[in-house]
């Protein structure tokens, strides 16, 4: 049986239990359940459903970010490249597959300037580094811009999940630069950001 006096935040006067003892079971299960979801609702730091939505690299291009910079006709050339990965992921967030969509465009170039290469590479701004993935352009299917101006687009380039990985994690160890005749080691470049 309860007392009036069971209510209050001293010991019960009527039986002398104290204050703690005298909780309603049901306050306890109440907390008891909310620890249980406050642990349930703790999880992985992974998404189960990872997005596989594009990321997507806008690049400022220039001749003056070449190493050397370029000091030719070529001197002027800038542009930007919008490069677009698809990516799929599983649930654990690792990359699964990928391709690359590159929409560049061109301007500065001397009239007639033929594009004969274009590709992602794998170095930091400052230093060179090896072709990592190749929008397939070469001398054989060349943009020639006519009026010194330009666009270049290639779509569903495989990327290796690995390599996409990398280029997810950082960045600006990567460049996009593109190739001319005059300039067939690269005429204009910019690092992802």
């Amino acid at each position: 049986m309860r007392h009036a006096s069971c209510h209050s935040t001293r010991a019960c006067r009527t039986c002398g239990r104290p204050a703690w003892r005298r909780l309603p079971m049901k306050r306890f299960a109440m907390l008891a359940c909310a620890a249980a979801l406050a642990v349930a609702g703790c999880g992985s730091k992974s998404p189960t459903n990872p997005s596989n939505a594009p990321t997507i690299f806008t690049v400022a291009i220039s001749s003056q970010n070449e190493v050397p910079p370029i000091s030719n006709a070529d001197a002027n050339a800038r542009g930007q490249a919008i490069i677009t990965f698809n990516i799929t992921k599983d649930s654990a967030g690792n990359v699964t597959a990928a391709t690359a969509t590159f929409n560049v465009t061109l301007s500065g170039f001397p009239a007639g300037t033929n594009i004969i290469l274009a590709h992602i590479h794998n170095a930091p701004a400052g230093t060179n580094g090896g072709v990592k993935v190749n929008t397939g352009l070469t001398a054989g299917t060349a943009v020639v811009l006519t009026d010194g101006t330009g666009v270049l687009n290639a779509s569903n380039i495989a990327v290796e999940p690995s390599l996409m990985q990398d280029i997810l994690t950082n960045p600006q160890n990567y460049y996009f630069n593109a190739h001319s005749t005059l300039n067939p080691g690269g005429a204009v470049r910019g690092q992802l950001r």
